[in-house]
């Protein structure tokens, strides 16, 4: 159960970018983690230390993995692998600056997740099981999973658009249905797409959604994708989500999608009008993440039939979430983990949602890796909603069939949470 060595390396992401994976060593074997990367980050994010230098085109991280392996390190070799809070705490105190500035979170958290992996292989589990033990829940819940099928945004090389446009199976029995449903309904887009503009238009995003330049207007993009659900057999069965990623377009108080300027009242409007049209179960990040009179005002109005999602505004940071709870300014908020640095963190941001009522999405980031945790992460804390993009290529797919593998061992025990509204 001790901590034989820790051990980082600079490898590479889905986007082609670097990243830290670490190697993890006890007497029962080694334990692998790496940490993921977004390109749409919030300001307030923990700092994801990159060289800056000539390598990479300065996104290298060997100053990451030098920190694991020089300051890391030296500190938690010996410790015990169950260890987790104390572990955690030791290298946000060896860190010792609010956003990780010293260490980077992309330092720490790789070790941190290693850790939780060695952990539960100490005690014969899962890893689910064993971060419920660390959560203090008996993990059942299988997710719904937001599946982004249509990139805007930065994920698609598109300024002044909404970044996700995704379905959820809300209707479907398991998990495993709801997956057979999204990945046929993205099928059948990539018919609709092809046939409507050509094959140009099926060329996906950084999360595997497609990112058609011809589609100009998000009711168009949402019109096409209720179409491929009709055309695979599910219609009415879908829910939509989308992420607009509003801090992209917003410069001195107005929010410019495509041509249009908006306030942020007028934002709430278009988002309410929307709501009408569209069967929409979830916004997330409708408003830029330091507009938090406009983030009130959306959830008072939207707020008891949508759910109202804080990703860039709360950054899985407890502070943050008090202060969102404190105004009304939200009802759920976003997990990711790569955002506050470590897997004890974590775990208090989505207590702290749970305990006021809201709801937790657990989320991937655009540029991510085969390490399929987070599947893990959202059964174990019962979160219900999990996002992890389109069911295509295999950083995507890691997560989804995870989530089947332990809907296969839970068996009976496995619940799917289906609507969340």
């Amino acid at each position: 159960m001790k901590i034989l060595s820790v051990h980082a390396r600079e490898v590479l992401d889905s986007r082609g970018n670097p990243t830290v994976e670490v190697d993890l060593k006890t007497s029962q074997g080694l334990f692998r983690a790496m940490v993921p990367s977004g390109a749409s980050a919030g300001q307030h994010e923990a700092l994801e230390l990159r060289d800056k230098d000539k390598r990479y085109g300065g996104k290298g991280v060997l100053k990451a993995v030098a920190n694991v392996n020089t300051l890391i390190a030296p500190q938690i070799k010996g410790m015990l692998c169950t260890q987790q809070r104390e572990i955690d705490d030791i290298m946000l105190k060896l860190d010792g600056t609010e956003n990780k500035d010293k260490l980077g979170a992309n330092a720490i958290l790789p070790v941190s997740m290693a850790v939780a992996k060695a952990g539960a292989a100490a005690q014969g589990m899962p890893l689910y099981s064993y971060l419920g033990s660390l959560f203090g829940s008996n993990p059942h819940v299988l997710p719904t999973p937001m599946c982004n099928l249509i990139n805007g945004g930065k994920h698609a090389g598109q300024e002044n658009s909404i970044q996700e446009h995704m379905l959820m199976p809300v209707k479907a029995k398991t998990f495993s249905d709801g997956i057979r449903a999204i990945a046929e309904t993205y099928h059948q887009l990539h018919k609709l797409l092809k046939q409507k503009f050509g094959a140009m238009a099926t060329l996906i995003g950084d999360e595997g959604g497609f990112a058609p330049g011809q589609l100009a207007t998000t009711e168009e993009r949402l019109n096409l994708m209720l179409e491929a659900a009709k055309n695979a057999g599910y219609d009415g069965e879908m829910s939509i989500a989308i992420d607009s990623a509003s801090s992209e377009f917003f410069s001195d108080g107005v929010y410019t999608i495509g041509s249009k300027k908006y306030t942020g009242g007028e934002l709430t409007d278009f988002y309410a009008a929307l709501a009408s049209k569209y069967p929409i179960a979830s916004i997330e990040d409708g408003h830029a993440e330091d507009d938090w009179d406009s983030w009130v005002g959306m959830t008072k109005k939207l707020g008891s039939k949508t759910q109202v999602v804080g990703d860039d505004l709360f950054v899985t940071n407890t502070q943050r979430i008090q202060r969102g709870i404190q105004l009304g300014a939200a009802n759920s908020v976003l997990i990711k983990l790569n955002q506050i640095g470590s897997v004890s963190e974590t775990l208090d941001a989505i207590r702290m949602a749970q305990k006021t009522g809201w709801t937790a999405v657990v989320s991937h980031r655009s540029g991510e890796t085969e390490d399929s945790f987070i599947a893990d992460l959202v059964v174990a804390t019962n979160a219900g909603q999990i996002k992890t993009g389109a069911p295509a290529r295999s950083d995507r797919n890691a997560k989804y069939n995870q989530l089947m593998r332990i809907e296969e061992e839970l068996c009976s025990n496995a619940k799917y949470q289906g609507m969340i509204r």
